[in-house]
């Protein structure tokens, strides 16, 4: 089955003044890679977030974003008056060693560990996950709507590539007899020029042994064989069920390394151009099964 690794999903909710937004991003990777953005007070779900994106998800960059807005007095952060004094206490004991300094308020509730964010209780953390578990099940399930409709667009390019490797195929496949023939026609011909002032008579059986180890090296049929097979193979997974980016990506290594052996064995100009066509095909084929889940 062809679902793109790429694509974009988000879900809100409001009550009681809180709101909370999630945003879920993805683009191609080769494994699954999380980055989780959580408010400084729930980055305790973290591993749960991880947890559930995994299980929908099969591979890919992932960014999370969850933004949350309260507008309610229990949004305040707390201010830690132990620490504040210690700060002050500091300062006192620069300004008495002789050093000028004013102190600014608001810069002193920037510095590490004065403003807390509130603590939530059991209740209120199990509370907060259920709407958060609740918005990233709706935001996947917009993300992955989106990468099944890519897919699609890319399901029908790869098709189409496939289609023209096929032309491309047959073309080799029209050509590749009359090679071997044309050899021995121009062996035979380019021989019989060389031998022409001499009284040397060229023995057939030499010719027909000269043409056949010709043919031999130069035969492609089971290079093509494994070709029409690879394809065949790389049609049926995306016609499939499953998720097949991984073993699309290997068919294309797979059909590359057939298609360099062909043009190195053929030693004929138009199965070349052919070979050409079928390298670019095939490069443009890995290049969309990167994003491929």
């Amino acid at each position: 089955m062809i679902v793109s690794m790429t694509g974009c999903g988000d879900a809100s909710y409001e009550q009681d003044g809180i709101s909370h937004y999630v945003e879920i991003r993805s683009l191609n990777n080769r494994y699954f890679k999380a980055v989780i953005r959580l408010p400084e007070h729930l980055q305790f779900l973290e591993p749960q977030v991880d947890r559930q994106l995994r299980s929908r998800l099969g591979r890919g960059s992932i960014n999370y974003y969850l933004r949350l807005q309260q507008d309610t007095a229990e949004a305040a952060y707390k201010i830690n008056t132990a620490v504040v004094e210690a700060y002050l206490d500091a300062l006192k004991k620069i300004v008495a060693a002789g050093t000028p300094m004013t102190m600014d308020l608001a810069a002193m509730l920037t510095l590490p560990g004065v403003c807390q964010p509130p603590e939530l209780d059991e209740v209120s953390r199990e509370t907060e996950w259920a709407i958060i578990e609740r918005l990233n099940n709706e935001a996947v399930d917009r993300l992955l709507e989106m990468r099944r409709a890519e897919g699609q667009a890319i399901h029908d390019d790869l098709l189409a590539n496939c289609r023209a490797i096929r032309t491309h195929l047959e073309a080799i496949e029209q050509r590749a007899p009359t090679v071997v023939e044309d050899y021995r026609r121009k062996l035979q011909n380019r021989v019989g020029v060389l031998l022409a002032d001499t009284n040397i008579e060229l023995h057939e059986d030499m010719l027909l042994r000269e043409v056949a180890v010709y043919a031999d090296r130069c035969d492609i049929s089971e290079e093509l064989s494994r070709l029409h097979s690879h394809l065949d193979q790389f049609v049926e997974l995306c016609d499939g069920t499953e998720l097949a980016g991984r073993r699309l990506d290997f068919l294309t290594q797979e059909m590359l390394r057939e298609s360099n052996t062909v043009g190195s064995k053929a030693n004929d100009a138009s199965i070349s151009r052919s070979v050409v066509e079928i390298k670019n095909y095939v490069d443009r084929l890995r290049e969309q099964v990167q994003n491929v889940e």
